[in-house]
């Protein structure tokens, strides 16, 4: 397909909304209330890509368009060649869009009401804050955050300026944890005694490319790197791969584990801990990654601690034979499992434990007997943040921004954690954390796992993160370590892309 410019193609699509748009809304001033009869225009932020993977945005779309009362009006995306086909699909359905590259210039239509935020990490706490004070809700994906600043940024917006806020996750969905969480929190099991969150799921290699990749055409790459430094690409799939390195994304906790560690966090009592230590590193191959595949982060609430174990490499290296740079080829049969799960959540109670999954949530009494299977009575977040929208009631959500950005941190303490490690010799591991038995429990699970998969340990150690303790109240680190620590609490922006201390 021959392409034209990205400015000419976006200024046919801009003449073209403009011109929907003064037909249908000029006598509705911005400030209107969204009544119950009343359609809610939105605008997706990150349409995504649809070669491999990489195409929230899309989802998005298709989701959004089948909650009633809902109508696309805008979509924007720094990619023309992500931007182009989800407008033509809008156009063969005799569907009016407005089409923008740069997200600033989506905030200044007056016509809309919300943003749905599916771009990278990087990206979510600026969107956030910009739609907040344009006067949009929002409805910004998982993580809520790119770091511990960004989200509490994010909370002063939605609170400032009286915005509806939904950080959506797997913890909030359709599926029962919520009755789950009810269940355990009435004692029906006794108090909880640990929290053990396990992703053993495949994550192959990325592939390495050797030298720096060439910006396509079509990108602006000025407005994809915003807040970030402009760096050259070096990464195959640039649309996605991104997750695993530090400039943009949040490796394998901010992909998969903020949607376990957020039900985590409400079983223990919402909070934050106040320490955190990790042992991790990236195993079994060198890639373009930066970002561990392997990792163990122990939080240390009071009065039950939270263990997340991540293992992205199969049960044994017979499998990595099937592995191809880029896919997941193994299969939930070739991974480890937790107590028969390989990615869920084990809930040990003092008369029992709750097995949550993505799909399934189930009480047993302490001889494992099946107590009780639990159903879903909490709506899907798509239609609770309309809802919400329509309400003015951020009580009403299901994951307000405040329960995204708790959720998010507990991403970043296991990761500043990791940043701040330094690869130890196993012997000086097993000492470390002699004193913690679950800790010393899983780094031995952790050994045979690597080992199972051809990794010595001892010619290629493990990152051991530091202890850090942090203050939840002031959402700072303190004591030995916190110097650097703090300093990863936020990040240098590039100009104009600043997150501002003061929103």
């Amino acid at each position: 397909m021959n392409l034209t410019s990205r400015r000419s193609f976006l200024k046919q699509t801009a003449s073209a909304s403009a011109a929907f748009v003064g037909a249908s809304f000029c006598s509705s001033p911005w400030s209107r209330a969204a009544g119950a009869n009343d359609d809610i225009r939105l605008g997706i932020v990150g349409v995504g890509s649809r070669v491999k993977i990489g195409g929230m945005g899309r989802n998005e779309i298709r989701s959004f368009r089948k909650v009633p009362g809902v109508r696309i009006v805008a979509l924007c995306d720094v990619d023309e060649a992500n931007l182009r086909p989800e407008v033509e699909s809008f156009q063969k359905r005799n569907e009016k869009v407005a089409a923008y590259s740069d997200v600033r210039k989506l905030l200044e239509n007056k016509d809309l009401d919300a943003v749905v935020v599916t771009t990278p990490n990087h990206w979510h706490a600026l969107v956030t804050i910009w739609a907040c004070q344009a006067g949009k809700d929002v409805y910004v994906q998982k993580p809520a955050s790119y770091n511990i600043f960004e989200g509490r940024k994010m909370v002063e917006a939605a609170r400032k300026y009286n915005r509806i806020v939904q950080c959506p996750n797997g913890s909030r969905a359709q599926n029962g944890y919520a009755e789950a969480l009810d269940y355990v929190r009435q004692g029906k099991l006794g108090k909880v005694l640990k929290v053990h969150h396990v992703h053993f799921a495949p994550r192959c290699s990325i592939g390495k490319v050797g030298a720096r990749k060439p910006i396509p055409s079509t990108l602006d790459y000025n407005l994809w790197s915003g807040p970030a430094p402009i760096l050259p690409v070096v990464r195959e799939n640039l649309h996605y791969d991104w997750h695993w390195q530090w400039p943009y994304g949040n490796g394998e906790l901010g992909n998969w584990g903020i949607h376990h560690l957020d039900g985590c966090r409400l079983f223990v009592g919402g909070g934050l801990p106040r320490h955190v230590i990790s042992i991790g590193g990236r195993f079994g191959y060198e890639d373009d990654g930066q970002t561990p595949n392997t990792l163990i982060v122990y939080y240390d609430y009071e009065p039950a601690p939270v263990l997340s174990e991540f293992r992205a490499l199969p049960k044994d290296k017979s499998f990595l034979a099937n592995a191809v740079a880029g896919k997941d080829t193994w299969g939930p049969n070739a991974m480890d499992s937790y107590q028969g799960i390989p990615v869920g959540k084990v809930i040990h109670c003092e008369h029992g434990y709750v097995i949550s999954t993505v799909s399934s949530h189930v009480a047993f009494d302490a001889s494992g007997k099946e107590i009780v299977k639990f159903k879903a009575n909490t709506p899907p977040q798509n239609q609770n943040f309309i809802e919400a929208v329509r309400s003015r009631r951020s009580d009403d959500l299901v994951s307000d921004v405040l329960q995204g950005h708790l959720s998010a941190a507990l991403v970043h303490l296991g990761n500043i954690s990791h940043r701040l490690g330094k690869a130890t010799p196993a012997a000086d591991i097993h000492q470390r954390i002699a004193g913690n038995k679950e800790m010393s429990a899983a780094y031995e699970r952790f050994q045979a796992h690597l080992s199972a998969n051809g990794v010595d340990i001892n010619k290629t150690p493990a990152t051991l993160g530091p202890m850090l303790t942090f203050d939840p109240d002031t959402e700072r680190f303190t004591g030995e370590f916190s110097e650097p620590a703090n300093q990863l609490v936020s990040r240098e922006y590039r100009a104009p892309f600043v997150v501002p201390e003061k929103v």
